[in-house]
């Protein structure tokens, strides 16, 4: 799969972006040519859709009908999803969400992404925290322009995420793909973690901590973006936040 979003959408971690991937003699590409190349991966068997510069979602057909690592997509009320993995207490989830029992992965995601963002009748990280399984998913809201991702902690899963030529967010579980498209700019998607538009990066594991970015180093001891761990002796100074206040439009200040 691979998911670009215009700057003006996403926010990433400054540190995801290196100073190297400009002096380096690969230099990042832009979205439309990382785009091509991931097309050209996979000839015949991808679909994608663009949101004029907003954004772009691309996703490969599954060579099977069902597979652990079963990819899905769906769209509904202008809310796109793409899926990796699966979940096991799905039948569970759908019948909380008020979901058919016939209702995939990539279905709930975006059900439970509309429940928090109309009702935030729980914290997002809560939501996150009850999916059981090995999973990665992309959100985007084409109606707000937001972007929800998010990737389990059992390492199940691998994605990875960087910064294209124009800024643009780059996520993809296609290394090499990410690899040329973001140069020396990207890094893994860590694990535990979601990432919201306007609320950034956190760990739905231990929302209440700050989180640290510690520098990779490629073969050459150049910095490549940057991975994200949980600080584990520094918390957030927040109050506990309760009904509709738990809405992630007020994700920062959790």
């Amino acid at each position: 799969m691979l998911a670009i979003f215009h700057k003006a959408f996403a926010n990433p971690p400054e540190e995801l972006n290196s100073p190297a991937s400009h002096r380096s003699s690969k230099k990042p590409k832009l979205p439309e040519e990382t785009l091509n190349e991931f097309l050209s991966h996979h000839p015949g068997n991808t679909f994608s859709m663009s949101f004029g510069n907003a954004a772009v979602l691309a996703y490969v057909h599954p060579q099977t009908a069902y597979s652990v690592h079963q990819r899905l997509f769906c769209g509904f009320d202008d809310i796109y999803c793409i899926f990796l993995g699966s979940l096991n207490n799905l039948f569970m989830l759908n019948r909380q969400y008020g979901l058919s029992k016939g209702s995939n992965e990539a279905m709930f995601v975006i059900e439970a992404y509309r429940t928090l963002r109309d009702r935030g009748p729980y914290p997002a990280d809560q939501v996150v925290k009850d999916l059981d399984g090995s999973f990665a998913f992309v959100i985007y809201d084409s109606k707000t322009g937001n972007v929800f991702a998010a990737l389990g902690s059992d390492g199940g899963v691998k994605l990875y995420w960087g910064i294209a030529a124009d800024g643009s967010v780059v996520i993809s579980d296609d290394l090499e793909v990410i690899k040329e498209g973001c140069a020396k700019s990207f890094a893994p998607f860590p694990a535990g973690f979601m990432f919201h538009s306007e609320g950034g990066l956190m760990s739905f594991e231990h929302p209440m901590n700050k989180i640290r970015a510690m520098p990779r180093t490629d073969s050459e001891g150049v910095i490549c973006g940057a991975n994200f761990k949980v600080d584990v002796y520094t918390r957030v100074n927040s109050i506990p936040r309760v009904g509709s206040e738990t809405n992630w439009t007020n994700w920062d200040s959790h």
